[in-house]
């Protein structure tokens, strides 16, 4: 490393030093990369802000090439919450400049190294400021800014009663032009600029004022927000913690369950020793199995708080505290952020959320026989009373086959991690159970609970085809779930003779009839061996069709047979 490398290196550990000994820094002025105040801080697409050289140095996080990615495009992870966020081919300097990052540090800077000094004159100390030149001003330059015609009537408040109610801000200038506020919003291009820019770079994009359009980009933000993003925060907060309260009812019930096995194994030898380990082997492993599920739903649910509260927080203080450019400036990346997590963030039911996974179902059964140790007799077992859905099964035939029209049934049964039937009811159990073609033909189903672990399923297919069938318990697909189940259609059942004419099944009536087009003459009706219009093989009398086990042919098809045995071209 260089001399001037350790140098800067040094001052960076004295500045941060500094920081550290003397009186506390407001974070929102700190960068969490550096721990220094912001220096050209810009905002991230997950709505964090970083010092711009902070963000040129965060390494690339090799993602697979998306086709929505623009050329260039540099995807990191975020220092904060880990997401993954695209660069733009510019670099941090085409990111949205955190204006209300710059005024905390404006603040810092008053606080941290003394009174200001007058912007006019920069001889005499600050004592006011112009809300509209956006200067300091001294007692002094202060009177003859009030004398002056086209100052006079500028608002020029204290900079103490600024300071009180954090009004005192930097002006946002426009980086081609530092004397100029952009206080117009080019629509086409999306960016606040200031007048000279709109005269020049955008003078046909019809620029607007900036106080014409905050409402309705401010009231975009402010919907998604409202309507979205804060009832997902409730949610979010009451499923965290039913999760935590879940966690140490779960300890709880372990530790009772461990006091239990501890206080019977004290009544046996060394044998019963080694079985009072092996028990609580087996409940421990029951408590990380629990243990890591409950972890892991509380993991899902603080990011996601974590990260609705962080965009909720940004865009409130945004609206709140920000101006009407700097709304603007960064309404592009606040509305994509809060439109991404209002859409596709992590939003679960708190109802399905740990609903009976407390360590309730962990008991510990000393009564019952657990086999023989060295010719000792072992008692005492450890019971998991809780689903395991790796255990379930779906019985039935239902299942698998079903004829249209008719009624299809099959059986649920809920086991726990030793394969044993769970004897009791009430598990939360989705069942549906659609067409694979025909998307929007879904079956009614029926779920009846049997109080017993089984869960009869009922449902009635109108149409022909192969569906398929989801089960859920607790919001999660059991083993094997989607099943495949073949519907066929409805077979029309003979409502004839299968014979070898009407003669013979008769007994020579001559009003019999007959389905095929055979006749015989003597004023018989129906047909005979041999005559006109006999099929020469035997038949259903009702539609005349040869094969035993076959479909009766519908009316129509019979009625189209002619007396000369031809088929007449109909519509069937």
């Amino acid at each position: 490393m260089s001399q001037p490398e350790r140098g800067g290196d040094a001052e960076e550990s004295k500045f941060g030093s500094e920081q550290r000994a003397g009186s506390p820094v407001n974070p929102r002025a700190v960068c969490n990369v550096c721990t220094r105040l912001f220096r050209d801080p810009k905002i991230l697409p997950c709505l964090h802000t970083f010092c711009a050289d902070c963000v040129g140095r965060l390494e690339p996080f090799a993602v697979s090439p998306r086709e929505s990615r623009p050329a260039g495009t540099v995807t990191v992870l975020c220092p904060d919450c880990d997401s993954e966020v695209d660069l733009p081919a510019s670099g941090p300097g085409g990111l949205s400049t955190d204006h209300l990052a710059l005024h905390e540090v404006f603040l810092e800077t008053l606080a941290t190294d003394g009174p200001l000094g007058c912007d006019l004159c920069g001889e005499g100390g600050a004592e006011s400021r112009c809300d509209v030149c956006c200067v300091n001003l001294c007692a002094f330059c202060c009177q003859a800014h009030r004398r002056q015609k086209r100052t006079a009537s500028h608002p020029v408040p204290r900079l103490e009663e600024l300071k009180s109610r954090g009004g005192l801000r930097r002006p946002v200038l426009c980086p081609l032009h530092p004397d100029e506020e952009p206080r117009l919003f080019c629509p086409p291009c999306d960016l606040p600029v200031c007048p000279q820019c709109a005269a020049a770079l955008h003078r046909d994009h019809g620029c607007r004022r900036a106080l014409d359009v905050i409402g309705l980009h401010g009231g975009r933000i402010r919907e998604v927000v409202a309507a979205r993003l804060r009832p997902r925060m409730q949610r979010l907060k009451e499923s965290l913690q039913k999760v935590e309260i879940s966690q140490e009812a779960l300890q709880a019930h372990a530790d009772a369950a461990a006091n239990e096995v501890r206080a019977f194994a004290r009544a046996y030898v060394s044998v019963v020793e080694d079985h009072c380990l092996s028990l609580q082997h087996r409940l421990e492993e029951l408590h990380v199995q629990r243990r890591n599920q409950l972890h892991l739903q509380k993991a899902q649910l603080q990011q996601a708080l974590l990260d609705v509260g962080g965009a909720v927080d940004f865009a409130e203080r945004l609206l709140s505290r920000g101006s009407d450019v700097e709304v603007l400036s960064a309404k592009g990346v606040t509305l994509r952020r809060l439109a991404g997590l209002a859409e596709t963030g992590y939003d679960p039911d708190p109802a399905t959320v740990a609903p009976d996974d407390d360590g309730g179902g962990i008991s510990f059964v000393a009564g019952e026989p657990a086999g023989e140790a060295q010719g000792f007799p072992l008692v005492g077992a450890i019971h998991s009373k809780a689903v395991d859905l790796a255990r379930c099964s779906v019985e039935g035939e239902g299942l698998q086959r079903g004829v249209e029209g008719e009624q299809g049934h099959f059986t649920l049964v809920c086991r726990d991690s030793s394969g044993q039937q769970v004897q009791r009811g009430g598990e939360v159990v989705l069942v549906s159970i659609v067409h694979k073609e025909k998307k929007d033909c879904a079956l009614e189903v029926t779920v009846s609970d049997g109080g017993d672990g089984s869960y009869a399923v009922s449902y009635a297919a109108e149409e022909p085809g192969t569906y398929s069938v989801g089960v859920w318990v607790k919001g999660q697909h059991v083993k094997g779930s989607p099943f495949p189940l073949q519907v066929k259609r409805k077979l029309r059942r003979h409502g004839g003779t299968f014979h070898c004419c009407s003669f013979c099944s008769s007994g020579g009536s001559k009003e019999a009839r007959c389905g095929c087009t055979g006749s015989m003459p003597g004023g018989f009706k129906g047909c005979g061996h041999g005559h006109r219009g006999h099929p020469g093989r035997p038949h259903w009398s009702c539609c005349g069709s040869t094969a035993e086990l076959s479909e009766c042919l519908p009316p129509s098809v019979v009625a189209a047979v002619s007396p000369r045995g031809h088929l007449r071209t109909v519509e069937l």
